[in-house]
């Protein structure tokens, strides 16, 4: 027979798993997040608070892609395709965006880095999608990103050959706002 100080610890027990993977399924994506930005696992960008001092001869083309759901009524669009960096070199570009829509609109973006394994040395300095961005109706706004690579990409055997990199951005609507 079980006695009934056994079963209350199993009970017990079992509960503190229950809520212990609750709080863990609750922490998951936060800390994704929060490995990917820091690793640029899955082809995301690392966000950066200065730039190397060292700029190498190696250039890589970086070309830009624009996107937006099609619940958020805003045309845009990168105002430059593509351009040439070198590795360790910081540039900044921008993106056009336009409310086409006749009441105000917030929208948020989410970004991506082609090649996937480039993703961790693609550094931002500055960019519109570290915050909401809210346009008036018919507003046409400038959107900057200012960026490097690290120059420990060229200490990685496996990215020797990378000459590309696109960095792929897609509004979607903040609900609510």
């Amino acid at each position: 027979m079980i006695s009934r100080q056994s079963n209350s610890s199993l009970a017990i027990s079992l509960l503190a798993v229950v809520v212990g993977m609750l709080m863990l399924a609750y922490a998951s994506v936060p800390l994704y997040r929060l490995f990917c930005n820091t690793t640029g696992f899955g082809g995301t960008a690392i966000a950066s608070l200065k730039t190397p001092h060292i700029i190498t001869n190696r250039v890589i083309v970086v070309r830009f892609d624009a996107n937006v759901s099609p619940n958020l009524y805003w045309s845009f669009k990168p105002l430059l395709h593509d351009i040439s960096v070198k590795v360790g070199e910081e540039k900044t570009i921008e993106y056009g965006a336009k409310n086409l829509g006749s009441k105000p609109s917030t929208g948020t973006a989410t970004f991506n880095i082609t090649p996937v394994k480039a993703g961790k040395y693609f550094n931002k300095l500055q960019c519109f999608c570290f915050a909401d961005q809210m346009l008036k109706p018919y507003q046409e706004q400038r959107l900057g990103v200012t960026f490097f690579i690290d120059p420990a990409i060229n200490d990685d055997s496996d990215l020797d050959d990378i000459h590309t990199i696109t960095l792929s951005y897609t509004f979607f609507p903040v609900q609510g706002r």
